[in-house]
């Protein structure tokens, strides 16, 4: 006997409903391929952007205390660069930061993308809690392969700038004279720190992310979000992730100056930088960088975001 549904025809049960609305309620997966390409492309035109406001919080953290502070604040910081070495002088150190932008964002959204794909349950949906431990393992990852050497390479060049004598007249002379003075570790200085740093970083950007989506979207996974949402989610991501890690930032930025040699280890100079010039020490820098990081997170995740959408329709990977 034939069980006929509410509109009268055999097609229409609730479990035939169910099962055609299954489909249509599962959230797309991004291929970690495609993540990888965008994430590239997406941290190449971010860091010309926003590079610099990077200068600037990295020689007002290296502007110690003593003797007195070379700079009266961010101003400051600007105005004497430029009369000094013109406005270029504000991208000394792109090249470096510029080489490392891109591997280093498709490291981050390639191992995200791939371990989120992983831990979304059945409907594809990612809760807040394993966006963070995605973004975690993605932070870890970009720390080890690409942001300790490019960082480590990055700030010895704008330090280099504040010396009587600047030996460092470019890119691949420079990296030659780190390597051969110190060899390869000495692009690894602050490992630990920026293991912290970047873990953090990416642990609390992905979880705030993960959650105003989760929110955004409600029952809709596969709803769209304009650009303009996107940035402003970003922004916020970016905030928090400054707030939560400023003073591993700054550690980590201590480490991988020129003076590194002054600190025995990462708690070394945590406990240093604490007793000679006080718990403020640890946020110094933070308005240039907030003002970095919010555009810098919304930038990328527009940028990625609408070159995910270009790539699933010319890419078909399902």
């Amino acid at each position: 006997m034939e069980t006929k549904g509410t509109f009268g025809s055999p097609f229409h049960t609730p479990r035939c409903l169910a099962a055609a609305a299954a489909p249509a309620g599962k959230s797309k997966l991004t291929h970690p391929g495609k993540a990888i390409l965008a994430g590239g492309i997406a941290g190449g035109i971010e860091i010309c952007i926003t590079f610099p406001t990077e200068y600037v919080k990295t020689q007002l953290q290296l502007d110690e205390k003593a003797n007195p502070p070379k700079y009266r604040g961010i101003g400051d910081c600007v105005k004497q660069t430029v009369q000094s070495h013109g406005v270029k002088g504000l991208y000394r150190g792109l090249s470096s930061l510029l080489y490392g932008s891109i591997p280093k964002s498709a490291v981050r959204f390639g191992v995200f993308e791939f371990l989120s794909n992983q831990a979304r349950d059945e409907s594809g949906r990612l809760d807040s809690t394993r966006g963070l431990l995605c973004g975690l393992g993605a932070g870890v990852m970009e720390a080890m392969l690409v942001v300790c050497p490019m960082e480590t390479i990055k700030v010895k060049f704008i330090h280099d700038q504040t010396s009587a004598n600047p030996k460092y007249r470019g890119f691949y002379q420079g990296v030659r004279e780190i390597v051969r003075a110190q060899g390869l570790r000495g692009t690894y200085q602050g490992l630990t720190a920026t293991v912290l740093k970047q873990g953090s970083n990416q642990a609390i950007r992905f979880y705030v992310m993960t959650s105003l989506k989760n929110w955004y979207k409600g029952d809709d996974p596969n709803k769209s979000i304009n650009p303009v949402v996107t940035g402003a989610f970003g922004a916020i991501a970016g905030a928090a992730s400054v707030f939560g890690n400023t003073p591993l930032d700054v550690i980590k930025t201590r480490m991988q100056g020129l003076e590194a040699h002054k600190y025995k280890s990462t708690l070394d100079c945590a406990v240093k930088i604490l007793r000679h010039e006080g718990l403020a020490a640890f946020y110094k820098g933070t308005v240039p960088r907030l003002g970095r990081v919010c555009l810098d997170v919304a930038i990328v995740f527009i940028i990625y975001e609408e070159v995910v959408k270009v790539l699933n329709r010319v890419w078909k990977t399902e």
